[in-house]
Parts: structure tokens; sequence; C-alpha cells
């Protein structure tokens, strides 16, 4: 049974947040470097590569989810990792919102058809090397998936209340080229979200919820 925390998150509210999120943005100091500010210099750098992810919101009459995907074990980026179904911008691609949108076809057979982009956040730029665009999306419910296994070990969904309460953001560490790295986790039953997907939905929280 839904509980009236999930009632309150809905996909219309949802919608409405994100229609303020538009180009151009008056600031875009989002990624890794936010918790890690002395290694700024090492994450926000010439040559970073150009890449787009989904934020899928499904409008669930129990309250609205996320979806997420476990990468593959076999990727060279990312491996094994929570993430939001996305990749890199191809030369060919038109806009951001294209790729977003191209990849997440791509990755778990969820097409364009049953999606309605609503927003987009400031880049996200992350340590691997990568400046992230986040597409928000409202997804209809009644799609089939069909997912790819040359990227994608499995695909699930969130509760958008969940990943909106900040009490299940926890910041952690490690030791990264012999410095502590911080960054938020987000677990979710036998689910790991942390890093990178982890900091992006801490920035959709910030700019949309708090």
């Amino acid at each position: 049974m839904p509980n009236d925390v999930s009632l309150s998150f809905t996909a219309e509210d949802f919608r409405r947040r994100a229609a303020g999120e538009r180009e151009p943005f008056a600031e875009s100091d989002y990624g890794d470097h936010r918790l890690n500010p002395d290694m700024r210099d090492l994450i926000v750098r010439d040559g970073l590569r150009n890449a787009a992810v989904l934020i899928p919101v499904v409008d669930r009459r129990e309250g609205a989810s996320v979806i997420l995907t476990k990468r593959t074990e076999k990727l060279r980026s990312h491996s094994g990792q929570v993430a939001f179904p996305g990749g890199r911008i191809d030369p060919t691609d038109p806009t951001p919102e294209y790729a977003a949108l191209r990849e997440t076809e791509e990755e778990i057979g969820l097409a364009p058809s049953y999606i309605e982009v609503v927003g987009r956040m400031p880049d996200y730029v992350s340590g691997s090397g990568f400046r992230i665009a986040p597409i928000l999306s409202v997804v209809r419910p009644d799609f089939r998936l069909s997912i790819n296994p040359d990227e994608v070990d499995d695909a699930f969904e969130v509760p958008l209340a969940f990943l909106m309460d900040p009490r299940n953001h926890t910041r952690d560490s490690r030791i990264w080229q012999e410095r502590e790295r911080y960054f938020y986790t987000m677990p979710f039953g036998e689910r790991h979200i942390w890093g990178v997907t982890a900091g992006i939905i801490r920035t959709l929280y910030e700019r949309l919820y708090a």
C-alpha cells in the first residue's frame, strides 16, 4: 500500500517543479568537486567528455518512481554501478536531450514515445572525466522494457519520495589518489546507489525539493 508521503511525490508535481529548470543557467558549478573542493582542478578540467543521462520519473498512481539501471561489469566506465540510462553525446546527436533519449532506448528499450522531456538541470562534472547533462522527464507507466545485456544487467524503479528524502543521503568517503574523496550514498535495499548517480540525485533534491 502506498503511504501518504509517496502520494505527495507525484509526476505532476515533479513536472511543475522541473519547468523552471531550463537553459541558460546562471550558475552550473555542480559535480564531484562540490564535496571535494580541494580536488576541483583535478575534476573540472579541459578535455571533459560530453554525456547526457535521462532522469525518468514514472507517473505511478501510488506515487512517482525513478528508473535506474545496473551497468554491466563489461563496460569500461562505471562498470557494475547503479546509473541513470544515458551515455556519451555523439557528434551526430543534435542536442543532449536527443542523446539521452537515444541512449535510453538503446540500453533499456524505453521508446521516446513514452517519454516527455520536462526540463534540464545544469551539467554535472564527474571525477571520471565527463560533463553530464541531466535531462528531466516524465514517463507514461504502460511501457515495457527490453534490456540490452551488452550495457545493462538490470533496470528497476525507486520511489521518488525515497530519493528526495535527505535522511537517505549519506556522505561517505574513500581514498583516491592518496586523498580522501567524499561522495553521497543512498542504499535502497540490495541496491547501492552512490557516486555520480547519487550526486545527480542530490543535485535534483537541492534544486527542486530542498
